[in-house]
């Protein structure tokens, strides 16, 4: 019996010892990761001073969301801001007990680590109060091998607690809802509930939240733009939990239930969504902006616009500008239709022509061959490999096995476009397309390209000429002159005349856009004070002092053309493009004020008011009974409009400028390949080509009352003065002996040359030529 005992003794003498060495390894476990050696464990003091990665937002000038930067989509929210129903889904579904603990559930941590340990049960996972995965979302895991679960779940056990002790439970709530990934990168239930449902967090609805909470078990497999059926039977499990723990009545289950999940989502993505050119183009203003020292953080360091969380307030309008895309879209398939149909078989894209061949030594891939000294013959085997490509189509994307002389090929026949409306009184930048898919073609042609701007530079060559004492009743001859100062060259109009003795006024002739005269009027008022009108204007680009750019061949961006157009509604004074108005820290602090980055722009007047009055009423005979009367007869729109055609040598460039009271619009459409234009001009025309996408434009404007603050508009009234110097016919006929004679020259020069001798005085009528 004293052996039975002995022995007894000494088991539980080694029993205890194996307990306490265990309870010992155990605590030295715990206190080797409580007190880092598996990793630092961030402090009370570093929780209570949470700093979190936060999406830069760019906003319209409504307020509302354009697209955002980020590395991960997220924007903080306060708890005020989450409806009720969402909490309650979220406590129904991810923890229970959520407001009965204190963070932590040792019954679950218990269960992983004996799991794992003694059973080597990797996937002992689960169990996770609120309070431990917003340990895991803020600080993430690390591996540790086998380890890993055990290691990890006590790190996050001990921040739980520490953040438990530091915040409340509803301050806990909106770390964990700013922070907990969702769907498609995103972070936070702001970014997620703009994302797919493009609304609000305190507007969604029961059946939203739901489905977003639902997401959150494994946010790729419940993606509820990916895998709509499994994310609705998510949400309705999310639902009937809500029920069972009474957050709402088997009634509101019920009409929840018997509906389908219904999303509007939204890309937010560089490359997708809304005004991907916009937002390119701020994005490079803010990289510039940022840079500079007044800007500077707190802490004297540039902001980072993927971190920070910054608040980009800008001048776009989101509906003009989904107005603008639609507008675009639809015209450009069209097009696009009409440009191949127009060539067939002889579409100089096509591959051995020499645009295609000239094209092949532009791209990047060839140059960097050619550099490798390799023969033409290797080249062309390199550039002949066929891989995977996505393609662009107006269609629908396809995919296809293509080579990169292929894709050239494929690619060289789409027309592109640019779509720039902006309000002339501040500069606004309303609408904003910049090429016709910024997924496939991300070349910038509102303010990267420059191009020849055709007969849309004519109104400043005519402005020049009243400028300059031209008399707005002056007529002009419509016969072609050979100018024998600039190589013999003759102008040409791009149609036929029926009655060359007709004499045209300059409205008459700016209208109808008559190249003869427009030179004609160049000659006359000189080509250097063109220019400096054109600078007066707006105008920064280098202008050749040619003479042809009376029929204009200066190379401009469209932003420098809609900027001279603005002084037409802007009291004579060119109005600076504005794109930002306000930047703030995510905290509400203004960074950049609008005067910091639009300083005060001059009032100095580019012509007088009578110019201005003057070439309105010009630019409104080009809408009424001009190249742009299709705006009337085609498209029945009765707002008030002016505005001018244009299109260029060999049909490569379609332009128009819709000017309304408050709105200045340019359109372009052309080939990047400047050796591709259009087959004719009845296409390439800028009253086909281009000004269809205008007219869409404003269509779509008349259709929303909250827009007839523009589309109401009225120009203003010409003075009295400016009624009767202009009071004069369109056109008139040439005088029997001018008729008879010839008074008209058949050469000239630019060169004025001075007249000499006895009858100098008797000069011809000075408004006339």
């Amino acid at each position: 019996m004293i052996l039975k005992n002995d022995k007894l003794k000494k088991w539980a003498k080694r029993l205890t010892y194996s307990f306490l060495l265990v309870f010992t390894l155990l605590l030295s476990f715990y206190g080797s990761i409580y007190f880092g050696f598996w990793g630092e464990i961030p402090s009370s003091k570093k929780l209570a001073n949470l700093k979190q990665s936060q999406a830069t937002q760019v906003l319209d000038t409504n307020n509302h969301l354009i697209g955002k930067f980020y590395i991960y989509d997220r924007q903080s929210i306060t708890y005020n801001d989450f409806p009720q129903h969402l909490i309650d889904a979220l406590v129904a579904t991810e923890d229970s007990r959520f407001y009965e603990h204190d963070g932590i559930d040792n019954t679950s941590l218990l269960r992983v680590f004996f799991k794992t340990i003694l059973l080597s049960d990797a996937s002992s996972g689960g169990g996770s109060t609120i309070t431990l995965q917003l340990a895991k979302n803020l600080f993430g895991r690390k591996d540790y091998g086998f380890l890993s679960i055990v290691v990890n779940k006590l790190r996050e056990s001990i921040v739980a607690s520490r953040i438990e002790n530091i915040y409340s439970k509803k301050e806990i709530l909106t770390l964990y809802l700013n922070t907990v990934p969702f769907s498609d990168n995103t972070y936070g239930i702001e970014s997620a509930s703009l994302k797919f449902f493009n609304t609000k967090t305190k507007s969604l609805n029961l059946s939203q939240a739901a489905t977003l909470v639902g997401t959150l078990k494994a946010n790729n497999s419940y993606n509820p733009r990916l895998y709509p059926e499994r994310s609705q039977q998510r949400r309705d499990l999310v639902i009937m939990l809500m029920k069972n723990q009474e957050y709402i009545t088997e009634k509101e289950a019920e009409n929840v239930i018997k509906k389908d999940i219904e999303l509007d989502y939204q890309y937010y993505a560089p490359n997708q969504g809304l005004a991907p050119y916009f937002r390119a183009e701020i994005k490079k203003q803010l990289d510039a902006i940022l840079q500079e020292k007044s800007y500077k953080n707190p802490e004297g360091e540039a902001y980072n616009i993927y971190h920070d969380g910054l608040k980009v307030y800008t001048t776009l309008d989101n509906n003009m500008q989904r107005y603008a895309e639609e507008a675009m879209q639809e015209h450009m398939s069209s097009i696009q239709r009409q440009f191949e149909k127009g060539y067939g078989q002889n579409a100089p894209w096509l591959k051995n022509k020499p645009a295609y061949l000239a094209a092949i030594k532009r791209l990047s891939k060839y140059q960097a061959l050619k550099s490798q000294n390799l023969s033409d013959k290797d080249i062309e085997d390199s550039l002949n490999k066929v891989h995977e490509t996505k393609l662009f189509s107006w269609d629908e994307p396809t995919v296809a096995q293509m080579s990169t002389l292929d894709s050239l090929e494929y690619y060289s026949k789409f027309l592109n476009a640019g779509f720039l409306c902006l309000e002339p009184k501040t500069g606004a930048i309303k609408a904003y397309v910049g090429g016709i898919d910024y997924r496939y073609f991300q070349y910038d042609h509102v303010s990267q390209s420059k191009r020849q701007v055709g007969s849309t530079f004519k109104p400043i060559v005519y402005t020049a000429a009243l400028e300059n004492g031209m008399n707005p009743c002056s007529y002009f001859s419509i016969k072609e002159v050979t100018y024998t100062d600039v190589n013999n060259w003759t102008p040409k109009n791009s149609s036929k005349v029926e009655d060359e003795e007709l004499r045209y006024s300059l409205k008459y002739a700016l209208s109808r856009s008559v190249n003869t005269i427009s030179v004609k009027v160049l000659q006359k008022t000189g080509v250097n004070k063109v220019i400096e009108q054109a600078k007066s204007m707006g105008i920064k680009s280098e202008i050749e002092e040619v003479p042809s750019i009376a029929l204009g061949t200066a190379n401009l961006s469209m932003i420098e053309l809609a900027t001279a157009y603005t002084s037409y509604v802007n009291n004579s004074i060119p109005s600076k493009p504005v794109f930002i108005t306000r930047i703030e820290d995510k905290n509400g602090n203004v960074i950049a004020s609008y005067k910091d980055l639009n300083p005060i722009q001059s009032d100095e007047k580019a012509f007088s008011d009578d110019t201005r009055q003057i070439m309105l009423e010009f630019l409104k005979e080009t809408v009424n009974n001009g190249t742009a009367s299709r705006l009337r007869s085609s498209y029945n729109l009765s707002n008030e409009i002016a505005g001018k055609t244009g299109t260029t040598q060999d049909n490569k460039d379609g332009w128009f400028v819709g000017v309304t009271p408050k709105l200045v619009t340019v359109t372009w459409v052309g080939n990047d390949n400047q050796q591709i234009g259009f087959s004719n001009t009845r296409i390439g025309q800028g009253a086909n080509s281009a000004l269809p996408m205008f007219a869409k434009y404003l269509l779509k404007l008349n259709s929303n009352i909250d827009y007839k603050n523009f589309t109401q508009a009225t120009f203003e009234k010409p003075s009295e003065k400016v009624l009767k110097v202009i009071n004069c016919e369109l056109t008139k006929e040439e005088g029997f002996f001018k008729q008879l004679f010839g008074s008209d020259k058949e050469e000239n020069t630019f060169k004025k040359k001075k007249k000499k001798g006895f009858f100098s005085w008797l000069k011809k009528d000075k408004d006339s030529v």
